[in-house]
């Protein structure tokens, strides 16, 4: 079983996103059983809340299916839980180190890296570039699932 955390600021729009593209992909490729995949927040601001609705909206477009949830926070204990720590830019590592208290097994990554590139996600509640989000994080889940696949 691999245990895929996702994680960006409020986990209101790109980890979630991220998490239900995943989960879309190992669906698609027939391994769903073989995984456990969620998302998380680095900050408080968001806890609570349900995925935001442009993300939604843009999954919609996409034919990714989703459902409600509710944003929660990174915990310390987290980092035994996952084998994967999924970031989407560098203040979500940074606040992952101070939160995980450091990464001795190497479990936390920025999303991009998975498809060469050392660059955070475009983050929409910036942008409200929704498609550009989705665009970068299905990437990212493509590449990373392939790199996943590999080592099996």
């Amino acid at each position: 079983m691999t245990r895929i955390l996702f994680v960006c600021h409020g986990n209101i729009c790109r980890s979630p996103m991220a998490e239900f593209i995943m989960k879309y992909i190992v669906k698609r490729e027939g391994v769903a059983d073989e995984f456990v995949i969620e998302s998380a927040a680095a900050q408080d601001d968001e806890l609570g809340n349900d995925m935001y609705p442009p993300a939604k909206a843009v999954l919609r477009e996409h034919e990714v299916p989703f459902e409600r949830r509710q944003a929660r926070l990174v915990r310390r204990s987290d980092y035994s839980k996952w084998d994967y720590i999924i970031a989407m830019d560098e203040e979500n590592l940074y606040d992952l180190s101070y939160i995980l208290g450091g990464d001795p097994d190497k479990k936390v990554k920025l999303l991009m890296t998975f498809s060469g590139e050392k660059r955070a996600v475009s983050d929409p509640w910036y942008t409200r570039d929704f498609e550009k989000a989705y665009s970068d994080i299905k990437r990212g889940c493509e590449d990373f699932f392939a790199a996943l696949t590999t080592k099996k």
